[in-house]
């Protein structure tokens, strides 16, 4: 007969992850020296730019340690209740338990948002033209648009815009873009996915009509537990994953500051060789 496994308590839990803990503590008086009073305004963005690193390395250890010890409950949830269902004939049973495995299915993704952050897969480049992924996003994202009556365009590019780039980290990058534009629009919106060349790298922007991104919250807007809703445009997990994704190809995703209206992010990618 097997024994019943032992309740994971929070103080468990607490054990497990409290090496993060440490972690985050440590961290800015292990690899951070306070830039000295009156100095030179490159030092102390120097500075911001460190403790600004060591928070994120805190946080991915986190998410991926708490990532690990939610799934597996979360996995037995949805896999019991859509046991349940198969045998259920009562029909507002069957609703009940179909919203039960739905939002257990829900939280599974945004778990595996966390542990991509956290620990994405070992990068495969490949010589990728962001012009046609351009493209092939938006046209993926054609039934989407119509359902929620926006409108989602590329004006094309006359010459390929190629790029040493993971082609699948690189999609799942631009579609979290697209997904915060389509979040942030509502009816008769319009969101304009495009790629070019600026400066000798690859860029590809997602601008759309929506209410914008204030000042104040663009410095947070990447954080994975940081949530802009307040604003009219919920951030969630969706930018931390698109950072953490393009930050591991030597590239960054910009913010536009100088618009009147709606928001433009875009990321921003070396040629390569």
């Amino acid at each position: 007969m097997h024994q019943p496994r032992p309740h994971r308590t929070p103080s468990r839990l607490a054990t497990r992850l409290r090496p993060v803990g440490i972690a985050s503590q440590r961290a800015p008086s292990r690899r951070l020296t306070a830039p000295p009073a009156g100095g030179a305004q490159g030092v102390r963005e120097r500075f911001a730019r460190e403790l600004e690193r060591a928070k994120l390395e805190a946080m991915k250890e986190l998410a991926y340690g708490a990532s690990h010890e939610i799934n597996n409950p979360l996995a037995n949830i949805a896999m019991r209740a859509q046991s349940m269902l198969r045998d259920e004939t009562d029909e507002r049973r069957r609703k009940m338990l179909a919203a039960i495995h739905r939002q257990a299915m829900r939280a599974h993704e945004m778990i595996s948002d966390l542990m991509l952050f956290a620990r994405p897969p070992r990068l495969a480049p490949q010589r990728i033209d962001l012009a046609e992924l351009a493209a092939r996003v938006v046209e993926e994202y054609l039934p989407v648009a119509e359902l929620r009556e926006l409108r989602i365009t590329t004006p094309g590019a006359s010459t390929p815009v190629w790029c040493e780039a993971d082609p699948v980290q690189m999609a799942v990058a631009l579609r979290a873009l697209v997904d915060n534009a389509i979040d942030a629009v509502g009816v008769g919106g319009e969101i304009v996915v495009s790629a070019c060349r600026s400066g000798g790298r690859g860029v590809l922007s997602v601008s759309d009509n929506g209410p914008g991104v204030p000042a104040e919250l663009r410095e947070h807007i990447f954080d994975p537990f940081f949530s802009g809703r307040e604003a009219g445009r919920g951030l969630g997990f969706g930018l931390s994953k698109c950072w953490r994704l393009v930050t591991d190809h030597g590239g960054e995703v910009r913010v536009a500051d100088d618009r009147r209206a709606g928001a433009e992010f875009s990321i921003v990618l070396p040629i390569g060789d």
